[in-house]
């Protein structure tokens, strides 16, 4: 800042008019010239009542300080110019399914459109620490509590209990939440209970079953393949749902409303450019009934009921 000040002092050859340009009166504008004087040890003005000169040291400092102040503006040009660019390497963290199914597969017409891009995607079924993993943002499937963090919502989260036709017809269907005490229900080990909203309000299920696993994947396959019932994303199985190879299980219950994907990103001041148009991107192909969704209405229309009465 003293430095602008002498450079405008010089240039405009008035410590008044080097004041009213930077809106600093004179007083100021005198006290930080003096203040530059005495950090460097030597005379950089000779002043009179008309007029104001360089010393011989006050010329030399001069020519520096206006290379000095150029590059500054330079450099905040430079930024400038680039946080209005995509550009660089994109860090991602996101859901080890939901990312492998709907994010991976959009990455080549993102890319096609933001040639200076890169993308580093992270796949974990954790939490993971955005801040600290150096993450620019991370796509969760949650109901997010208040945090620090700053999130965009992208698409709405239907759940639903389902199983194959062949295990509901060897064990029968279940009529109640009681009822689930008497059937398989398969879940990832390390899962919440089960939240569902259903006619009397919210119920929490804890699942139980033969099979124990980590992998959210595997219980996919095993309710697949007859074991019992799970807990699944219309995202995650609504193309089995749409060809009736499982079927939808107590269909007046589903999961929150409030669950939804989510973008979530450190910082809304200063947002890069590369994280603006990813999100925007994902808000875009998922839109506000998601692709995953079409053909799945009727199963659906239980939730939407809810939905207006709760």
């Amino acid at each position: 800042m003293d430095m602008e000040i002498f450079s405008r002092v010089v240039t405009s050859g008035s410590m008044s008019q080097a004041g009213r340009d930077m809106g600093l009166s004179p007083a100021v504008v005198s006290k930080r010239l003096r203040r530059l004087e005495e950090r460097l040890g030597t005379r950089l003005l000779q002043r009179t009542t008309r007029q104001i000169s360089l010393t011989e040291a006050g010329q030399g400092f001069y020519e520096r300080v206006v290379a000095i102040l150029a590059s500054i503006d330079e450099a905040e040009s430079f930024v400038a110019r680039r946080s209005h660019l995509a550009r660089g390497v994109l860090k991602i963290s996101a859901p080890t399914s939901f990312g492998r199914m709907h994010i991976a597969p959009h990455l080549g017409s993102f890319l096609a459109a933001n040639p200076d891009l890169s993308i580093d995607l992270d796949l974990s079924d954790e939490f993971v620490d955005i801040v600290g993993g150096g993450f620019d943002l991370a796509v969760r499937i949650a109901e997010l509590t208040d945090s620090s963090l700053v999130a965009r919502r992208l698409a709405p989260i239907h759940r639903v209990l389902c199983a194959t036709p062949g295990y509901l017809d060897r064990h029968g269907e279940p009529r109640s939440i009681a009822d689930l005490a008497r059937h398989v229900c398969l879940a990832a080990a390390n899962q919440d209970p089960w939240k569902l909203e259903g006619p009397d309000g919210q119920v929490s299920v804890r699942a139980s079953g033969p099979v124990k696993t980590n992998s959210s994947e595997v219980v996919r396959e095993a309710v697949l393949a007859g074991l019992g019932i799970a807990f699944r994303s219309t995202w995650d199985v609504g193309a089995e749902l749409r060809s009736g190879r499982l079927r939808i299980v107590l269909p007046q219950y589903r999961s929150s409303r409030h669950v939804a994907v989510h973008a979530v990103y450190p910082s809304r001041r200063f947002l890069p450019a590369k994280v603006r148009v990813f999100i925007d991107f994902l808000a875009q192909v998922y839109a506000p009934t998601p692709y995953w969704d079409e053909g799945l209405a009727a199963i659906l229309a239980c939730g939407v009921a809810l939905e207006a009465t709760g």
